[in-house]
């Protein structure tokens, strides 16, 4: 018998972050007796009076939003993070160990329109949030005890967003958390070995099988990673190695803004649905030396598996030992290339 990754178990190696996880393709034939989700609400009004992301609405702690008529941001109300929190560290006998942790979250309202979502967004809106992405970026790396930045996107009340109106996050903080480290380690490894990045050649690879690549432009491929572990998980890479998203120029911008409405069409498209999901932009550490190894890229983790009602869970082995899939990397690829760049709300 001839083993293939269509029919047969398999590990595949996460080469960003050094983990490994299991394929278990076979297993897509068995029935499905779970949970299964709610339809996500799709119809929405432009405005809400009760949001409290809105224009000018009253927000939680009392505040009123601004008429504003762009993407705007300010300091969440409820930071997990906090400036001001004073030095300190404890250790009992190595065994009890913590350590404080200050740092900055933000909030970015990527529109005006609570009914809108980045797919239905236009382009040049989109590159208005990228703009003010890049802009909350530098602001807070300005912070000499600022060490990451995480931008991120919790959309779908399935991955916990506790408001349907368009936005992301920024929580900025005094170390660098664990994914982030993971792939640093990794980066700079490759890099001292090959003098190149890890994810250039990488997707040098990716360009010549084609077979895990979703959608392309000049600037910009995503793609199914080879080690994906969500059902239908993407990572957007640049072609052009940098290590921060205000090194993109104008017309790499523009492609980035194409790109990302393109593929989070598709994920609408694919269930015919609000795709739910949870993205986030990897970029290098801050104010700690050079980093050239590192490689910009974004995350996209969506937890649907078989239809928009029935997600993916990650239970029992995955917690105990290691991250595990059923549909490969490469049929996941393949539904979503092949879906149409138009919304299907469009149509």
């Amino acid at each position: 018998m001839e083993f293939s990754f269509e029919e047969h178990p398999h590990k595949r190696l996460n080469i960003l972050t050094g983990d490994w996880i299991l394929v278990s393709p076979h297993r897509t034939k068995r029935p499905w007796q779970g949970k299964v989700e709610a339809h996500a609400i799709t119809t929405r009004p432009s405005y809400d009076p009760n949001c409290y992301l809105c224009p000018g609405n009253k927000r939680s702690d009392g505040s009123i939003n601004p008429d504003y008529k762009a993407p705007f941001a300010f300091t969440n109300d409820f930071s997990s993070l906090l400036k001001d929190t004073p030095d300190g560290i404890v250790n009992v006998k190595g065994l009890l160990q913590a350590k404080s942790e200050k740092g900055i979250c933000r909030v970015i309202c990527f529109s005006p329109r609570h009914d809108l979502t980045l797919p239905q967004m236009d382009v040049t809106d989109i590159v208005d949030v990228i703009n003010l992405w890049k802009t909350e970026f530098q602001e807070l790396a300005k912070n000499d005890w600022m060490r990451y930045i995480q931008i991120f996107e919790n959309k779908g009340d399935i991955m916990g967003c506790s408001n349907p109106h368009p936005h992301g996050q920024i929580w900025a903080q005094s170390s660098v958390p664990v994914e982030p480290e993971k792939e640093q380690i990794q980066f700079q490894k490759y890099f001292k070995e090959n003098n190149r990045s890890i994810l250039s050649d990488y997707l040098a690879e990716e360009e010549k099988s084609k077979e895990r690549l979703v959608c392309e432009n000049a600037h910009f491929v995503a793609l199914v990673p080879f080690w994906a572990v969500w059902p239908y998980e993407c990572i957007l890479i640049s072609k052009r190695q940098v290590q921060y998203t205000h090194q993109f120029n104008e017309e790499e911008t523009l492609a980035l803004a194409e790109i990302l409405k393109k593929l989070t069409i598709k994920y609408d498209n694919l269930f015919e649905t609000s795709f739910p999901y949870s993205s986030g932009i990897h970029q290098a550490p801050v104010n700690n030396g050079e980093n050239p190894g590192w490689h910009w890229h974004m995350h996209f983790y969506p937890p649907l598996l078989r239809s928009a009602t029935v997600k993916k869970f990650m239970v029992g082995y995955e917690m105990m030992a290691n991250p595990q899939r059923d549909i490969t990397a490469e049929q996941a690829a393949k539904k979503l290339r092949e879906l149409s760049d138009v919304h299907y709300l469009s149509k």
